[in-house]
């Protein structure tokens, strides 16, 4: 890719901090969502506990994801190929990098995808919920 070192060095550092906060937060809502046996009274207390285990392992998995997204990209940095689209090879526009720094596709390729994706394997359209609704 045609970034200069600056702009690399600017998103490594970005990712450095990304990192920081996460690793802060993880261990802020850890200690936030400590349950004692006084909180488990009865039903409701325990149903609401563990909604927010849930919740909590559902937002721990999507920051590990995200935490390797990032170290992939750092990857990429380190051997010359950020910014570079994974699929046709293209520069990802910087604005784009900028907006989502862990992309791996650039805009086109990512339309792409996304067009794919809404289509199922035998070929017909999802049905949402919003499709099947219909108001008397």
């Amino acid at each position: 890719m045609s970034m200069n070192q600056f702009a690399l060095d600017k998103f490594k550092r970005r990712f450095d901090e990304i990192k920081k906060t996460l690793a802060v937060s993880f261990g802020t809502a850890s200690a936030d969502f400590q349950v004692s046996a006084d909180d488990l009274a009865d039903e409701t207390d325990l149903c609401s506990s563990e909604l927010a285990s849930s919740m909590m392992m559902r937002l721990r998995n999507r920051e590990a994801l995200y935490v390797r997204k990032i170290n992939e990209a750092i990857g990429r940095i380190q051997e010359g190929t950020f910014g570079e689209c994974e699929e046709c090879g293209d520069d990802i526009d910087l604005k784009r990098l900028e907006a989502r720094p862990t992309t791996t596709l650039c805009i086109s390729c990512k339309e792409d995808q996304e067009r794919l994706e809404d289509v199922h394997i035998d070929g017909r359209k999802p049905k949402s919920l919003g499709n099947r609704l219909k108001l008397a």
